[in-house]
């Protein structure tokens, strides 16, 4: 078993960290792309901080979701479909990372996190400002199984970007305003990171203590981020998605190549 020594400045800096990440997962997705980065420079193993993120990150994700639900913002017998897909998708790609070596993982989590932030980059927000659903259709549903199948599987095996990825794409599927984009995306994170965390538990590839100290701090900031996006909607969240993404692209591709 790992265990983990660490001193009080590189905790308060991981927690800082995750204050940082809950608030802008909550706005844009990607505080994964902080997260992960961070546990790994502290110096846990590959699988070990990968579960261990997930422990915190369902703290955050819960937080916004619950915030996204209570302003009716996220409508669970909709996204039905949307759910049972993500947790399929996360159990599956969680079980697969157990069977991937060390040395895989530590290759092949920083080409993640610089693919993600470089098609989120280049990707497009909806302009729609009517918080009304889509129809929902027999094409809504096979869009809900596809996109939860793979966002959940890619949330399992890496995690790092991919509530990023869910705001990216719903613009892309479904017409619907930036709010409803949010309220989907960070319940379908919760989704995936709950299903996922259990997996690693089950695996004994989480560092409990440090999982939900960080937990605590993304949750204060999934609240601060969820509410600053309800109360100031698209023309708040459209900036900080986009400076959150040109910023993580150029430190990934700098600290990659450079």
């Amino acid at each position: 078993m790992f265990e983990l020594a660490l001193d009080p400045t590189t905790w308060a800096l991981l927690c800082a960290v995750a204050l940082a990440a809950g608030f802008i997962d909550a706005i844009a997705g990607g505080g994964g792309m902080l997260t992960v980065p961070a546990l790994l420079t502290a110096g846990l193993p590959p699988h070990l901080t990968l579960g261990t993120n997930k422990l915190a990150a369902s703290f955050g994700s819960l937080t916004a979701s619950v915030t996204y639900f209570r302003k009716q913002l996220f409508n669970p017998r909709f996204w039905a479909a949307s759910i049972f897909a993500t947790a399929i998708g996360a159990l599956l790609g969680t079980l697969i990372v157990d069977y991937l070596s060390i040395e895989f993982l530590n290759k092949l989590l920083p080409v993640v996190i610089i693919m993600v932030a470089c098609y989120s980059l280049f990707g497009s927000l909806s302009t729609v400002e009517h918080n009304q659903l889509p129809p929902l259709n027999r094409a809504t549903k096979i869009k809900q199984w596809l996109q939860g199948l793979s966002l959940g599987f890619f949330d399992g095996l890496a995690g790092p970007g991919a509530g990023t990825f869910w705001t990216a794409s719903n613009s892309l599927l479904y017409k619907m305003s930036l709010l409803l984009n949010c309220g989907l995306a960070r319940s379908m994170n919760f989704v995936s990171n709950f299903v996922s965390l259990i997996t690693f538990i089950a695996l004994g590839h989480v560092n409990f203590l440090l999982g939900i100290t960080m937990g605590f701090f993304l949750m204060l900031g999934a609240w601060i981020g969820a509410h600053s996006a309800i109360r100031f909607g698209s023309k708040f969240i459209r900036p900080v998605f986009n400076t959150v993404v040109i910023i993580l692209a150029l430190k990934l591709i700098y600290e990659a190549y450079l």
